[in-house]
């Protein structure tokens, strides 16, 4: 299993090629823009709400919550923060890309912010900077490339003043087809190579009005 984001170690066993034509995880993304004193695009926020078996998992996994409350402790947490940033391996994106007029938009290393657990379910946050002039437009998507982990942008999406968004729900019978078309996806690296999480992924469409 290639180490994405949001796959613990504790999962590896369940990467079968076969398996792997559905993801494992189910991640509900929220998003917030930052801009800075000058207008400039700075950072941008991310939350990540995992599903309750994932989260169940990742607990176990780091012997924590041993009473089954799906609470933490504040050392717990604490230990738990930045589980899903570390040991992204070289190249990985991070899971969220930003197109603009201009090009794809580089996202620097992430900053772990806050875990909290919320109705059973791990929801972290962190950031990722990016210093770049606010654009007019830019097409923001959240997916893991190779599907292992499905990633939904249904959370709170915080846009700077003076922009509007148009969030499109992926069509997932339309992926299917797509994906089926595209090759065999028995093959052990299929998903990897072909990426196919793009064909699954929500898109925000982000139209900013001109600074004054």
């Amino acid at each position: 299993m290639r180490a994405l984001l949001l796959i613990s170690a504790l999962l590896g066993s369940l990467a079968a090629a076969p398996a792997r034509a559905h993801p494992h995880v189910f991640v509900d993304v929220g998003l917030t823009f930052e801009i800075d004193g000058q207008g400039n695009l700075s950072w941008v926020e991310v939350t990540w709400a995992y599903d309750d078996l994932f989260s169940m998992l990742i607990l176990s996994d780091y012997g924590l919550d041993p009473d089954g409350d799906m609470q933490l402790t504040e050392a717990e947490r604490a230990e738990l923060i930045g589980f899903d940033l570390a040991d992204w391996p070289e190249g990985f994106e991070g899971a969220l890309f930003i197109e603009t007029a201009g090009g794809k938009l580089s996202l620097g290393s992430p900053e772990a912010l806050s875990l909290r657990m919320e109705e059973g379910h791990i929801v972290t946050r962190h950031r990722r900077p990016v210093a770049a002039e606010m654009p007019r437009g830019m097409t923001v998507s959240a997916y893991d490339p190779s599907y292992y982990a499905a990633l939904s942008m249904i959370g709170e999406m915080i846009l700077p003043d003076g922009c509007t968004g148009d969030l499109t729900r992926a069509d997932t019978a339309a992926a299917d087809e797509t994906v089926e078309n595209l090759g065999n996806p028995d093959k052990e690296d299929f998903f990897e190579t072909v990426e196919v999480g793009r064909f699954y992924a929500d898109t925000l469409e982000v139209t900013c009005e001109p600074l004054s």
